[in-house]
């Protein structure tokens, strides 16, 4: 005759009820149920299948946010995956990374963001960069886009900072767009205009 499974699990006896109860309490009691909470580097990105992704569209490679400039799917053998081969830039060295994966397979996407903030002042020296925000207050904690951490600074990094110094020597009204991604911000680009 078949077993129940509360047989099979308490050796082959059918235990009463309570048994069985006491039994997968102990059972839960001894598992250190471990929850992996969401720190500041999950919430930053969301999965997309690498089929979905797009020229121009964002990524993470290697752990860090890029934008893809080139995706190519190849199908391999006969029972192969078609796989997905992209190229792309890092959003904020310029640097080129490329990535070859299964088109089935899910990638994180970076969320970015864009914000666009008055320029108060910009050290062409510190490369320090005073910004007005929305509410009034300051932010002090950006760069000019040469003053770069790892790596040499792109040209289009050259050619926003000369904007940004040009338009303060001028005394014009400049805006910068901040870019930032995975705990990373950076001053993308800028929008100058004669003071009212």
């Amino acid at each position: 005759s078949r077993r129940s499974s509360r047989e099979v699990l308490l050796g082959g006896v059918a235990p009463r009820r309570s048994e069985v109860v006491r039994a997968l309490a102990a059972m839960s009691d001894h598992e250190d149920h471990h929850f992996e909470t969401a720190d500041s580097g999950a919430s930053a990105t969301f999965p997309m299948q690498a089929g979905e992704i797009r020229k121009g569209s964002h990524l993470m490679i290697k752990g860090r946010p890029c934008k893809c400039i080139e995706v190519s799917t190849s199908k391999t053998g006969k029972h192969g995956h078609a796989k997905a081969h992209i190229v792309a830039l890092d959003i904020f060295t310029g640097k080129k990374m490329e990535d070859l994966c299964p088109t089935s397979h899910n990638l994180d996407v970076p969320f970015v963001k864009k914000t666009e903030y008055q320029v108060l002042t910009a050290d062409a020296d510190t490369g320090e960069v005073s910004l007005l925000q929305e509410n009034g207050d300051t932010k002090d904690d950006m760069n000019l886009p040469i003053f770069v951490k790892i790596g040499e600074p792109t040209e289009d990094d050259k050619k926003v900072t000369e904007e940004m110094l040009k338009a303060m020597d001028d005394g014009k009204d400049c805006v910068c767009i901040v870019q930032a991604a995975c705990g990373e911000e950076k001053i993308i680009g800028t929008k100058v205009t004669e003071p009212k």
